[in-house]
Parts: structure tokens; C-alpha cells; sequence
């Protein structure tokens, strides 16, 4: 290996984002607003995103601005985090590995000892450290009409995690060549004695789909909304595992680490408005009704692979905000808990969001969610609390919102363009 050669790792990485990142992952997919809100909208979704939120809100009365018609074309929304910089570690390994095979170990054996406790120290450090990347892209459109609104929408999110692996064999193994003698340096060989080992394991999901929705107004002056969303998904997992010491010797076959699962689905919601200036909304949604199970294809279980499901199981929010001139407020609450697919924890948020209106062409919006399901024996980065902010500007029916959100692991931002009217 040189510095100038791919490894076979970054290679894996650049292609598994390549053919996946416009298929997308099993995380929610959100718009811009909601990003900045903390992922909140089944009680404040606006019509053009009511797809991704609650399809029950496309029906809902919003500011008379934007109640007849939105399109979002696109959203996109990425986050990252890497608490022990896992890719530079990888880089460092390999220029360790690279410098000891390059040695000229019979004459140099005290320089080729210190390099060998090094590369032991750089593995140990490696060993279950994590890297993970998410992105979102969206499109849709929305018509509501006093009597029955239609929307479209199509979504993809992806998740890839990149996970070292540090093989025992390899820690006794460096750790006898920082005392061996010089006939022992001279024909030790990492390229081919190292088993430790870095991971990729990534999930997409892409939606294309319709919502359809109707407001109902009772006799008391409230309304309610019902909402219904049937939709074609696509799941995807990717897995690839490599040696460290050989990310340039084996020919890389992603049709060996993909699987790939298509079917029908569809999401229910509804929403009802209340208060003597309807300035109260409730909401609540079920996604995915229909369960659907993936698993990886763990095509190399002599590095230690293992089969992972991924599983995009009926998910319950519920939500309540309060609407004025110039504010939204919303809390929000997932009911059901889901469970990860790889080196991630499981989730289920809890989430606030708000949004202030400036003489309605711009928007400032911010938000705090909590995972409940977060815990200290999951595999990989955890997911705590994360805070959002944002900002939107709406001038004459264009939109352009933008989104950041960060907590002590991740660092995420989003951006969107679309009308509204």
C-alpha cells in the first residue's frame, strides 16, 4: 500500500454513498421546517410536507398564505457524527502499517519494535469506534381544496456507519513483535497477519407515494382531519466488511453485500382543531402500518459478519400545538419505540419545537428533542438530546428554508426550496 492508493475502504464508503444516497434510509423523513423544529410536524405540518409528517394536515387550516397549494422541489437534510474521528484512524493505521512494511526491519529492529506498539495502540484505540452518516432528499406538492386535498410525495433517507474492529490475534501478535528479535521482524508480514477489520453497514428506504385528505367540520365549530397515504417503498442494506491490511487485494462486488425488499404501504393520520379561534390542533399518525423485514446479506462471515434485520415496523406519533398570528408551538411524542438496525441506538423521541413569524416573509424557528430509548449498550453513537434552529424566508410565495441541528455527537443541516399560496 501507498499514500497515493485508494484503500479499499474508502472505496466501499464512496460507493455505497454513490448507489444509495438517492434511495435513502429508514430515518423519518422530514422537511426543512420540521428539521429546524425538531423533527416535529404532525400537529403544525404544512400542506406540501403532510406526506412525510401526517397526511391528515393537508387538510388542516394553516395561515391563509399557504392553504392552497405547496411544493417542495427538493429538501435536502444531512447529518454526520463521529465522536472518535473513526476515517482519519484509518488513515493513520494504514501510514503505520505502510511505514513498518517499508522498514528495512534487519538493520532497523528498534525503529520497527516502536512502530509495532504504535500500530498496537492505534487498533485498540480503532476497536468499536464509529462514524455515521445520514442524508434525506424529498420532493412534493400539495393541493387542498375545501372539500378533499391530494398531495404527492416521494422520499429517500440513508444511514451509513462505518465500525472498527480490532481482532485479538492481532493485539498478541504486535504486541510480541515490540520485543522480538531481528529474524522475527524481518519476516513478520502485516499485510498479510492483520485480521483486524473496518465495517460499512448502511440502510435506505426510498417512498414514492399519494395523500389524500378531507376536514370535517362538527357541530360544536371544530374540524377534524383524516388523512390516508398509500405508498411504494423499496429497503435496501448494504454490509461490507474488509481487513485492514488487505483494503487493496480483494476485488470489491457490491452486488455480494446489497439486498433489496419492494412492497406496498400506507400511512394513516388525523388531526383535529379546537379552541374558541381553532387555535389548538392535535394529531396523531401511524406509519408504515403494514410491517416490512430486510435482512443484510452478511456475505462474509469468516470476517465476522452477521446477519442484521432491518425493519420498518408501524411507528405511532402523536402531537398537540398551538397556533397564533405569529407563533406555533408543538410538542410531540413517539409511542412506539424503534428498534436499530446496526451500530446506532434505538429511538423514540420526545420533542418541542416553535416557530415565530415576522410579518409573514420570515420565520425563525428552534427546538429541543430527548431519545427515550437511548441507553449505554447499544453498539455504536448514541442519540441523546439534540437541539435544532432555523430560519425561513417566504417572500411573495417562494420559500427558502434552511436548518441546523447539534447535539454532543451529531452536526446536521438542511436546506429547502419550494412555494406556497
Amino acid at each position: 500500500m501507498t499514500e497515493n492508493h485508494l484503500t479499499k475502504l474508502a472505496v466501499a464508503i464512496g460507493i455505497s454513498l454513490a448507489t444509495t444516497t438517492a434511495i435513502a434510509s429508514p430515518q423519518q423523513p422530514m422537511s426543512s421546517r420540521s428539521f429546524a423544529m425538531a423533527g416535529t410536524g404532525v400537529a403544525v405540518a404544512h400542506p406540501a410536507s403532510a406526506g412525510l409528517s401526517n397526511p391528515a394536515m393537508l387538510a388542516a387550516d394553516q395561515h391563509n398564505w399557504s392553504d392552497d397549494f405547496g411544493l417542495i422541489l427538493p429538501s435536502v437534510n444531512a447529518r454526520f457524527a463521529d465522536e472518535e474521528e473513526t476515517i482519519d484512524q484509518i488513515d493513520d493505521i494504514q501510514d503505520t502499517i505502510d511505514d513498518f512494511q517499508e522498514l528495512n526491519r534487519a538493520s532497523e529492529s528498534d525503529e520497527a519494535r516502536r512502530i509495532a506498539g504504535d500500530l498496537r495502540r492505534q487498533l485498540n484505540e480503532f476497536d468499536e469506534d464509529t462514524v455515521r452518516v445520514d442524508a434525506g432528499l424529498t420532493i412534493a406538492a400539495a393541493i387542498p381544496t375545501d372539500e378533499y386535498s391530494i398531495g404527492f410525495f416521494t422520499t429517500g433517507n440513508l444511514r451509513t456507519t462505518v465500525r472498527g474492529e480490532l481482532d485479538d490475534q492481532d493485539d498478541a501478535l504486535l504486541r510480541e513483535l515490540e520485543t522480538a528479535d531481528e529474524l522475527t521482524l524481518a519476516t513478520a508480514d502485516l499485510d498479510r497477519d492483520l485480521q483486524s477489520r473496518g465495517s460499512i453497514l448502511a440502510s435506505a428506504v426510498i417512498e414514492v407515494g399519494v395523500s389524500l385528505a378531507r376536514s370535517m367540520e362538527l357541530s360544536d365549530g371544530n374540524s377534524l382531519q383524516i388523512g390516508f397515504s398509500p405508498k411504494y417503498v423499496q429497503l435496501r442494506t448494504f454490509q461490507y466488511t474488509e481487513r485492514v491490511s488487505g483494503f487493496d487485494d480483494d476485488d470489491f462486488d457490491s452486488s455480494e453485500s446489497e439486498t433489496t425488499k419492494s412492497g406496498l404501504n400506507f400511512d394513516l393520520g388525523m388531526a383535529y382543531t379546537f379552541g374558541d379561534d381553532n387555535e389548538w390542533t392535535t394529531g396523531a399518525v401511524v406509519k408504515n402500518v403494514i410491517p416490512m423485514d430486510l435482512e443484510s446479506a452478511a456475505s462474509r462471515p469468516e470476517l465476522g459478519e452477521e446477519k442484521r434485520k432491518l425493519k420498518l415496523h408501524p411507528m405511532v406519533t402523536a402531537g398537540i400545538a398551538h397556533r397564533g398570528d405569529f407563533h406555533v408551538l408543538t410538542a410531540e411524542l413517539d409511542l412506539t419505540e424503534k428498534e436499530a438496525f446496526g451500530y446506532e441506538d434505538d429511538t423514540q423521541w420526545l420533542a418541542l419545537g416553535a416557530e415565530f413569524d415576522v410579518l409573514r416573509y420570515a420565520q425563525l424557528r428552534a427546538g429541543v428533542r430527548q431519545n427515550l430509548a437511548s441507553n449505554d449498550d447499544n453498539e455504536g453513537i448514541e442519540e441523546e438530546t439534540q437541539f435544532t434552529a432555523g430560519i425561513g424566508l417566504s417572500p411573495f410565495g417562494a420559500r427558502l428554508d434552511i436548518g441546523a441541528l447539534f447535539s454532543d455527537a451529531d452536526l446536521g443541516a438542511a436546506i429547502e426550496l419550494g412555494v406556497a399560496f
